[in-house]
């Protein structure tokens, strides 16, 4: 298996960076890597922030590059809709398929990954967080070397992801520094105690959720398959449940709302616990009539 730690430089998504990226890729393919052109001028950041920037566009789906030759980056399908209906990342619909993406990419978020689907405690300290990732390292790869500032690292940066810096931090905050990531308008971790640094995992507000979104993630995590267990859903690593910290009640609420608009059918008789999912729609259909209906 591969991992990945540690390749954000410290930096989490500031607000108007993916916007940012999005644009400059979109015009030059090769504005990572052009030797003509510093990024540095060109993207108006540091040369860490560069870098950083360059791997987080990538591990929330937005843009992909060659694994081979000249790593020149190009938008993806889903890079696409968001620059075409939403390039400013301003519709929480967007956010939750940023997030999606970003917790089920194993190889290259790994410590998100982690978090989301194979991490179960729901209160936690740092030290809870990062054992646990060692341990699981261990089991994916007994001769994998991983440093442990680079866990402590990652932790610290999906704290700032989550969580508004005001919260996280225990003195005044200047308004220059006060920049957060746009992932923390999800709710999806909250901190119990400031001071003893204890977090916990939370279940964002389910009204938030629009149904094309939720179903587009049905749909790629179903693999093909027509009916799906509840239970999966609820629990299957990637799956909605997980990646949103969702409970049975919460998890129910959001696939009335698929229902609702006849895209599945829930099936709790007969002893069956599972959905059916009634057309034979994409990813990316579902995303596209999604901004559909929010432009309308």
């Amino acid at each position: 298996m591969k991992m990945k730690f540690r390749a954000h430089d410290t930096f989490f998504i500031r607000k108007g960076w993916l916007n940012k990226g999005m644009k400059y890729v979109y015009r030059k393919p090769n504005v990572f890597v052009d030797k003509n052109e510093n990024p540095m001028d060109i993207l108006g950041i540091g040369a860490n922030m560069v870098k950083s920037l360059r791997y987080w566009l990538q591990v929330v789906g937005l843009t992909e590059e060659n694994k081979s030759g000249q790593r020149i980056q190009r938008l993806t399908e889903l890079g696409k809709s968001v620059f075409v209906h939403d390039r400013y990342i301003e519709e929480l619909g967007t956010l939750h398929l940023l997030q999606y993406k970003l917790a089920t990419n194993k190889e290259n978020a790994t410590a998100w990954y982690f978090f989301f689907n194979e991490f179960f405690m729901s209160e936690f300290t740092k030290e809870d967080f990062v054992r646990s990732l060692e341990n699981f390292v261990l089991m994916n790869d007994e001769n994998f070397s991983v440093a442990l500032r680079s866990l402590n690292d990652d932790f610290l940066c999906i704290v700032n992801t989550y969580l508004s810096r005001y919260k996280t931090h225990t003195g005044k905050i200047s308004p220059e520094n006060n920049i957060d990531c746009p992932l923390g308008e999800l709710g999806l971790i909250d901190i119990l105690n400031k001071e003893k640094k204890i977090y916990r995992k939370t279940t964002p507000i389910i009204k938030d959720f629009d149904p094309w979104i939720i179903l587009a993630i049905i749909i790629e995590q179903s693999k093909g398959k027509r009916e799906i267990n509840l239970n999966d859903l609820l629990i299957a690593p990637c799956n909605i449940g997980r990646i949103f910290n969702l409970d049975s009640i919460s998890l129910l609420e959001l696939l009335h709302k698929v229902e609702k608009i006849g895209e599945i059918k829930i099936i709790r008789t007969a002893g069956l616990d599972v959905i059916r999912i009634n057309n034979d729609r994409t990813f990316q259909e579902c995303i596209e009539i999604y901004y559909k209906n929010i432009e309308i």
